[in-house]
């Protein structure tokens, strides 16, 4: 059974990698909004570690950022390190915090497209590339910023509907879900049947 769910949910979200990608370069890319474009492959790896936990968010993160550089025929490899990062810390926020607040998404693709922007110009000045630090450019990372947090939600929950099917069920809502009802788990058998008696009676 463990088996079949990693690999369902490993279909899904190999899919959800694809597509955003592809759809990014082919379509969104294309688009401009206030001078910039959206970037959907933070979106989707920020999405994918807060849902799946931190592993599904490195490992797709590294999936994705391995398809950008190839289909951008850049240097192999500096995106998958940005977007590991990215999947991997929202993960562990999942892990780590269990955030349920309907704002997390926002707040975090936010994080992860300004982490993505500065990263990508460091790593570039690092390696000589021709791409100057400027104003202008970090004008543009903050457009940017400010772009992906209009799309940061609907990204994430499409992704959410997506793979949700696939993902385990939380230990910890199991535990909270348990302790809320009448018969609690710390009740003594009497307790727990003279409850469920007068549940019945009403």
């Amino acid at each position: 059974m463990n088996k079949d769910w990693n690999l369902h949910l490993a279909l899904r979200i190999s899919a959800v990698a694809f597509f955003s990608v592809v759809l990014q370069e082919a379509v969104v890319s294309q688009v401009s909004l206030f001078g910039v474009t959206a970037d959907l492959t933070p979106l989707v790896v920020m999405s994918i570690g807060l849902l799946a936990g931190s592993m599904a968010g490195a490992v797709s993160g590294f999936a994705i950022g391995l398809f950008v550089d190839i289909v951008l025929f850049q240097v192999v490899g500096l995106t998958s390190l940005l977007f590991i990062t990215v999947g991997y810390w929202s993960g562990r926020l999942r892990e780590l915090r269990d955030p349920s607040h309907g704002l997390i998404p926002l707040g975090l693709g936010a994080i992860a497209t300004g982490f993505t922007g500065v990263g990508m110009a460091i790593i570039q000045f690092l390696l000589g590339v021709d791409a100057p630090v400027s104003w202008l450019l970090i004008q543009q990372i903050v457009l940017q910023v400010l772009v992906n947090c209009l799309i940061a939600l609907p990204v994430y929950e499409v992704v959410r509907r997506l793979i949700y099917r696939a993902l385990p069920r939380d230990p910890r809502a199991r535990r909270r879900r348990a302790y809320t009802t009448s018969l609690s788990p710390l009740q003594r058998p009497s307790e727990r049947i003279g409850s469920a008696r007068v549940a019945r009676g009403r």
